[in-house]
């Protein structure tokens, strides 16, 4: 089982090995959400603080998927950095490249080898690669695949 804390504080002193600028705001104690099915963390501002979530499906995620999550929120304290604009993904890449880390706008469960316990009510498939897009509600991606392309560049198609 994971300790969030003091995985918080280990990344926290990584962001900052590097000069980034990570608000002193930043409250120690990450958050067990036990309800997020769909987003693995967020970093909240209350009050004037930051405060970070995590789901609780990282309790049992390698430690790897938690300090990557932990990074992604952290940087989202830091001015000008509450999106993933550009300052953000500077500030990604330079954890990328210091620690190992893959911190983009999004994770997946394959990804960070975790189960995915969402509902599958819409299968989308590439027709270039067989990747497959499983999807829980009827996104403009389920309505109008021909819209998309996968990263392969390949066409979309609507299974179910």
């Amino acid at each position: 089982m994971n300790d969030f804390d003091a995985l918080l504080a280990r990344v926290r002193a990584q962001a900052e090995a590097l000069s980034i600028p990570v608000s002193p705001r930043l409250s120690p104690h990450v958050v067990v959400n036990r309800r997020a099915v769909t987003r693995f963390g967020c970093c909240v501002c209350r009050d004037g603080q930051y405060h970070i979530e995590l789901t609780q499906r990282l309790l049992e995620a390698p430690e790897r998927a938690c300090l990557q999550t932990l990074a992604h929120e952290v940087l989202h304290t830091c001015p000008g950095c509450r999106n993933h604009g550009v300052r953000w993904k500077g500030y990604a890449q330079r954890m990328n490249e210091a620690y190992g880390y893959d911190i983009r706008r999004t994770g997946t469960c394959e990804e960070l080898e975790i189960p995915d316990v969402r509902p599958v009510r819409h299968l989308l498939v590439c027709q270039s690669c067989g990747k497959e897009f499983p999807r829980a509600v009827a996104s403009a991606l389920v309505r109008h695949p021909e819209r998309y392309r996968c990263r392969c560049g390949g066409t979309l198609r609507r299974m179910y």
